[in-house]
């Protein structure tokens, strides 16, 4: 009876130490946030549109991104601390869906534990990725996530791992209305917005609140429409200075030829959903004049900025093709995953996050970036002129 006794005691103590050990475990493990690399390597993921809706932006970024990382390696990775550490690069296609964009993100996170992702494209697949980031305490960096609200939670106050290369929807329609109003001294404006997104909404709203003149008109369209005629037929009417397109490459083309082919040939005003090589090609080459646009990142940067230059070129040598504005973007991204692991001398997410928020004056493709408040990027804002299909100037606005 008193072994009995005295197992038993033994065995109650033993318990209660375990229990005690595994408290302990588990309090050290629940201060210890994020993800963090060992050995010689750094994952960093990709959550990207590689087919769906938006699989052209994001097999363009893509291309950015597996050029900064091959670049990167080749040079020996990234510094951490006393050593360099490789990238291995973790690409998941989200299928341009929000769903698709949250199961990448818990995949990348808890699976795979990257230590940063590059991606989503679009607003709405970024802000599907959301939670899982901040479950995961994994920072992100979207290449062209351009709503304003992206990067702030509903209170007002910044989302801790969510930052962006892009400039937001708000700066992007201010600016294009002061070039209507300074450079093309537009008087009556009509707007032709694509209404399928937030992109297209916000950046209309933007301009509208900033615009002096008067918008005599403001139609809508839709994602994949094909005949622009009926809306070009009542601007025409207007007797507009400007047109103002806030959207995608796609229907903006088909705007420009559709409103050129019926005589209307005043400046058409666009956003970089437009800087894409393909925006000729859709309009044909004696349509496309007189069209000004907005962007980061502009063909003629390698004339004022040595990395834009290096990135042209490299980007030439190894697709056979010019970059795109998406494609600069991407490479911006990892460059500011580099520099914020290289100045946090970490791969911890936390420490990683923490560093994208100080980044100040970083050399990048598309003008030296700082990171402010919001998480948004500061540097110049690029617009671009093209004349016969053919970028003929590019103006930086601070």
């Amino acid at each position: 009876m008193m072994k009995q006794t005295m197992k038993k005691v033994v065995a109650a103590a033993a318990a209660v130490m375990s229990v005690g050990i595994m408290a302990g475990c588990s309090a050290k493990f629940a201060t210890t946030k994020g993800n963090e690399s060992t050995g010689d390597t750094i994952k960093i993921g990709m959550n990207i549109e590689l087919s769906g809706a938006a699989g052209g932006y994001g097999n363009q970024m893509k291309q950015g991104f597996q050029l900064a990382v091959k670049q990167i390696n080749a040079k020996g990775g990234i510094q951490v601390g006393d050593k360099k550490m490789k990238i291995t690069p973790v690409i998941q296609d989200n299928k341009s869906t929000t769903s698709g964009s949250a199961s990448v993100t818990a995949q990348l996170t808890a699976k795979d534990k990257v230590s940063a992702i590059v991606g989503p494209a679009t607003t709405n697949d970024g802000t599907a990725a959301i939670p899982n980031l901040t479950k995961a305490s994994v920072p992100s960096v979207s290449p062209s996530a351009t709503d304003p609200n992206y990067t702030l939670q509903k209170n007002g106050k910044v989302q801790p791992y969510v930052f962006r290369a892009c400039f937001n929807n708000d700066l992007q329609g201010e600016t294009a209305a002061h070039y209507a109003d300074n450079t093309i001294k537009a008087k009556k404006v009509a707007i032709l917005e694509d209404n399928s997104s937030d992109y297209g909404t916000g950046l209309a709203k933007a301009f509208k609140q900033a615009f002096k003149g008067t918008i005599v008109s403001t139609q809508s369209f839709q994602e994949g429409d094909k005949d622009f005629n009926a809306l070009i037929t009542a601007i025409k009417a207007k007797n507009v200075d400007a047109i103002y397109v806030p959207g995608y490459y796609s229907e903006a083309g088909l705007i420009i030829k559709q409103a050129r082919q019926a005589g209307v040939d005043v400046p058409i005003i666009g956003s970089d959903g437009m800087a894409d090589p393909k925006l000729a090609q859709i309009a044909g080459a004696t349509n496309t004049n007189d069209i000004y646009y907005t962007t980061p990142f502009s063909t003629k940067s390698g004339e004022t900025n040595a990395v834009a230059k290096a990135f042209m070129t490299d980007f030439k040598a190894e697709y056979s093709e010019d970059a795109p504005t998406f494609s600069a973007l991407a490479y911006d991204s990892v460059l500011m995953i580099k520099q914020a692991i290289e100045d946090a001398k970490s791969t911890n997410s936390v420490k990683i996050a923490n560093a994208l928020a100080k980044i100040k004056d970083m050399p990048a493709v598309t003008g030296t970036t700082s990171v402010d408040k919001n998480h948004d990027p500061e540097k110049p804002i690029v617009i671009e002129s093209m004349q016969n299909g053919k970028v003929v100037a590019a103006t930086a606005v601070k």
